[in-house]
């Protein structure tokens, strides 16, 4: 009877445990297979995301169909995945990167089930009715979602767990972009927010393992089909600077209107919350209903405008209608991304540049063609400010290296005018409508510049080391501070608090030398770039209020002491 007690209760041991007990001393082997698993699986999910959406959007828009359709279907899509959306899924609104942010941020790595399945399904059904919003960026949720719902499921701890939201979130870029060198570039620069972050081999793998699922499955296809561009003369580099200058423009007036009127929709009562979308689906109705080429994403126009097909006049009333109908869509609430739509805007921008342009110096200046393709980076860098992963994006959608020269221009110029003109970056601010305050750049910045070099004062009071305990104790005794360094020939060889040559002196050491208490070898201590973190946490391992600031050349040398009242001092808590 014992035994079938002792052998029922291992059955109904949670899985949790039964994973713990097995990743037990090979966590790095779990993550390293982990992460092969994320990339294939997402892979998998990111291709039948496509599948889906395309598919799905053929039987709704069939060639030659009724204008009423492209009215209704957007209306009704909008709506019946408005109120899924409010009902059982209110995390899979809107784009999923400023949400996938959060969960690496706030959320200790966690997205639920139902949110990937609700992203899933949501954006599959609203993409295909007609919405003008992109995939790549629910799918950045999903994957994340996906490498989450895994991690939680072997036990890892929430430092792992949250390792794996950028893993998740490169395989899906890879995937759905087919560019897994911007998938990890966009993972690291966007997601993280650290070029140098620990995880790097990992969604580097995960990346690459994505990347071959889409070749296996789909074949070795590019985004968007385009010919070879070449640089016609140096002259042209004006002209590109020119376009980033539009770019930028553009790019600060999209995200203006857009966080705009999302500030509005979200003021409104909750109880409007289920059928505020309408309001996309129906502008997007009525303007496929003058304009067809208005529905949907549109990536086979921006094929047209890279290849030069498309007259100038089409993409000037794409260019407006696009930036409005995806500013009211994405605000209203409907599920999609805006790395699509910013490829859309800035290749029909660059068109018309490139038309202007030839038109005007057609021995000088490249076809449209080649400043469309240069206004897709020019956008995405003005709109997600992720220039670094755009220039590489578009090189690798292209694999032309002569249009890299061009593109980091416009991209750069671009990326200053609309820094500008919009100080947040658009994640940002849509995470903090959400009530969600994620650390930005300029955070980051500052909290790496907070050094041990600005908190430092001189140290005026040291103790030699032939000093003796007693003498020690009477020289310390009107001093303010709780520990001082301890000096040699060589230069400080310690460091000695109050409290020990106090409780030294009681115990009849009072005549021992300072050098015969203080421990041989490396002592507590801090450099002067050290970050202010790493100064509180030595601190706090040495149990001192104040530690030395050394020399990198010469541990022995000493350039001053800094304390804990230094610290709070200079975040203004404390008068220094």
């Amino acid at each position: 009877m014992k035994e079938f007690v002792q052998k029922n209760a291992v059955l109904k041991e949670p899985r949790a445990g039964f994973w713990r007990r097995l990743m037990s001393g090979r966590e790095e082997q779990v993550f390293l297979i982990l992460t092969l698993i994320i990339g294939a699986v997402v892979g998998l999910i990111v291709v039948a995301f496509i599948l889906l959406t395309e598919r799905f959007g053929a039987r709704l828009y069939p060639a030659g169909d009724a204008a009423w359709r492209r009215v209704l279907i957007p209306t009704i899509g909008s709506l019946g995945m408005g109120y899924l959306l409010f009902r059982f899924f209110p995390d899979a609104r809107g784009s999923g990167v400023p949400q996938t942010k959060a969960a690496l941020y706030a959320r200790e790595g966690r997205i639920s089930v139902r949110t990937v399945l609700g992203k899933f399904f949501c954006t599959s059904a609203t993409l295909a009715s007609g919405i003008p919003l992109g995939r790549e960026g629910p799918s950045v949720q999903v994957g994340a979602g996906i490498a989450s719902l895994l991690g939680r499921r072997l036990g890892l701890s929430p430092e792992r767990m949250k390792s794996l939201i950028p893993v998740g979130a490169a395989a899906a870029i890879a995937a759905a972009f087919n560019t897994p060198l911007a998938a990890v570039l966009f993972a690291l620069e966007e997601v993280v927010g650290d070029l140098h972050a620990p995880v790097l081999g990992s969604v580097v793998l995960a990346s690459a393992t994505s990347w071959a699922v889409l070749q296996l499955l789909l074949g070795n296809h590019p985004l968007f089909e385009v010919p070879q561009y070449q640089l016609v003369s140096p002259a042209e580099f004006a002209l590109y600077a020119v376009l980033g200058v539009a770019g930028g423009l553009v790019s600060a007036a999209f995200t203006r209107l857009l966080l705009g009127l999302r500030k509005k929709f979200l003021a409104a009562p909750r109880r409007t919350l289920w059928f505020q979308p309408v309001a996309g689906g129906l502008l997007v109705g009525l303007m496929g209903w003058v304009v067809p080429q208005s529905l949907g994403v549109g990536y086979k126009y921006v094929g047209d405008a890279l290849n030069g097909h498309m007259v100038w006049s089409l993409m000037a009333l794409l260019l407006v209608l696009k930036l409005v109908s995806v500013a009211v869509s994405y605000a209203s609430g409907n599920a999609g991304g805006i790395f699509g739509p910013s490829l859309f805007l800035g290749a029909m921008l660059g068109g018309l540049m490139g038309t202007a342009g030839h038109a005007f110096f057609p021995n000088h200046v490249a076809s449209s063609g080649a400043y469309a393709l240069v206004g897709m980076g020019t956008a995405f860098a003005g709109i997600v400010r992720a220039p670094m992963t755009s220039v590489l994006m578009i090189f690798e959608i292209t694999r032309d290296y002569a249009v890299i020269v061009p593109l980091m221009i416009s991209n750069l110029v671009s990326f200053f005018i609309a820094s500008r003109f919009q100080k947040e970056p658009i994640y940002e601010v849509l995470a903090h409508q959400d009530g969600i305050h994620l650390p930005n750049a300029e955070s980051r910045l500052l909290e790496g510049n907070r050094h041990v070099l600005q908190a430092m004062r001189a140290a005026a009071g040291t103790l030699d080391a032939t000093t003796t305990l007693r003498d020690a104790e009477a020289k310390t005794r009107a001093s303010g501070l709780s520990a001082w360094p301890v000096c040699s020939h060589e230069g400080v060889s310690g460091v000695i608090s109050r409290e020990a040559i106090e409780s030294a002196t009681k115990n009849g050491d009072g005549e021992k030398r300072l050098r015969e208490i203080i421990p041989p070898g490396e002592f507590p201590h801090v450099h002067a770039d050290h970050s202010l973190h790493t100064a509180l946490d030595r601190m706090g391992a040495a149990g001192l209020h104040v530690l030395p600031v050394v020399s990198r050349a010469n541990v022995h040398q000493l350039l001053g002491i800094v304390t804990v009242d230094d610290v709070l001092a200079l975040y203004g808590v404390r008068p220094r």
